[in-house]
């Protein structure tokens, strides 16, 4: 199919990033690279050759990113406001989180994630509300739960990563090192990938479906977390004692969360769908978006997904490299992970190649999210290998 020449002269008269800059962006970018230099003019000394470096491809990550995403820049700085509100009331003391009343209630991980999980499963509610009595402010408020979820969410992981070094400097380590720590992850990015298709397509009626899976995820997370005490800092084990855990781990869950939103809003292209065949669409199917947009949505979060969650099979061969000795030993993870590699390939490749879309689509993407859920928790629960260290 020939891309229509008004669309093709309509992309090239969009001016440039940079021309549409202004100057909050420019300050935006000064205060990520004051506070990287910062964070090495402080810890520069306790760091290695490959912390350096990810601090600092980090920054300008973090620049383009805020560019790009008008919405990222309140909100890096609200969780980093926070964050510094929480290490400045620990005083160098992790005693004082059950003694000073702004971290037993809202600053420290524990609290800040408690938080986060009942913002989200507040969020997901308002927005089905809002779909269903087709109540804009109602989804309005839903979003702005979304986002307090999310700010408290990464909150509490980054006073997480502090009070590690508070209960032992020897085992201080970045809070992506277990499932307690991942499923927050998790819950985050998925959350993030939504907001930023929600404003970049102007339609809020999708929450409650990728909310769904976001209080699903905090509801195995409060079940881990108080049947076994999953919320307890601990030593990492040695395989985890590596620089690569720190760009690994993100760029899967990047992947995994990408993949949800596409399942999730697959679901409600298949609801759409049903409800325009039957031909008389309930209410769903005449409140939620159009069937191209919902697969536009999908196509793009599984290509996106797809992308970074290459970039972590990768990352990962060359880490097993390193701590194993061999870039590839068909662990049960290793095995499942290229599983779920293939999969997206084929959805791609058939999007790709023979123009595939539609229901068949739809419903693929949806068992996509089952084979990644086996991929990410069910090898943990049912398998052992080499990755052993994650099991439940």
């Amino acid at each position: 199919m020939s891309v229509p020449q008004e669309a093709i002269e309509s992309l090239l008269e969009q001016p440039s990033l940079f021309k549409r800059l202004m100057l909050k962006d420019w300050a935006w970018a000064a205060i990520v690279l004051a506070a990287t230099v910062f964070v090495f003019a402080t810890y520069g000394n306790v760091m290695d050759a490959y912390e350096i470096g990810i601090l600092a491809c980090t920054a300008p990550g973090l620049i383009g990113l805020g560019w790009y995403w008008k919405a990222f820049q309140p909100y890096t700085l609200v969780v980093a406001a926070f964050s510094l509100v929480g290490i400045w009331l620990y005083g160098g003391n992790y005693g004082n989180a059950e003694q000073v009343f702004g971290l037993k209630y809202l600053f420290s991980s524990q609290s800040a994630i408690m938080w986060m999980s009942a913002l989200f499963v507040m969020a997901t509610v308002a927005y089905f509300g809002g779909l269903f009595a087709d109540h804009e402010f109602t989804l309005k408020t839903a979003s702005a739960i979304t986002w307090a979820a999310l700010v408290m969410g990464f909150t509490g992981l980054m006073v997480r990563w502090y009070e590690s070094y508070l209960i032992d400097p020897e085992f201080g380590h970045i809070p992506v090192s277990n499932l307690y720590e991942v499923f927050i992850l998790f819950c985050l990015i998925t959350g993030l990938l939504y907001l930023y298709y929600e404003g970049r397509y102007k339609n809020r009626t999708l929450g409650g479906f990728v909310l769904l899976v976001i209080s699903a995820a905090v509801a195995f997370l409060l079940w881990y977390s108080f049947e076994r005490d999953a919320g307890k800092i601990t030593p990492l084990v040695p395989a985890l004692k590596s620089y690569w855990m720190k760009i690994h781990v993100p760029a899967n869950f990047i992947g995994y969360g990408a993949f949800a939103l596409a399942a999730m809003t697959s679901v409600a292209y298949l609801l759409k769908a049903n409800g325009e065949k039957s031909g008389s669409p309930g209410l769903l199917a005449r409140r939620l978006p159009s069937l191209e947009l919902l697969d536009d949505i999908t196509y793009k979060a599984i290509a996106l997904g797809f992308a970074f969650f290459t970039i972590a099979t990768i990352l990962g061969a060359m880490w097993a490299a390193e701590a194993w000795g061999g870039y590839w030993s068909w662990d049960p993870k290793e095995t499942w992970a290229l599983i779920v590699w293939l999969n997206y390939a084929a959805w791609l490749h058939l999007r790709f190649s023979k123009g595939w879309r539609g229901t068949p689509m739809a419903w693929w993407a949806v068992v996509g999210l089952f084979v990644t859920l086996f991929a990410f928790l069910g090898v943990n629960m049912f398998l052992s290998g080499l990755h052993s260290y994650g099991e439940l």
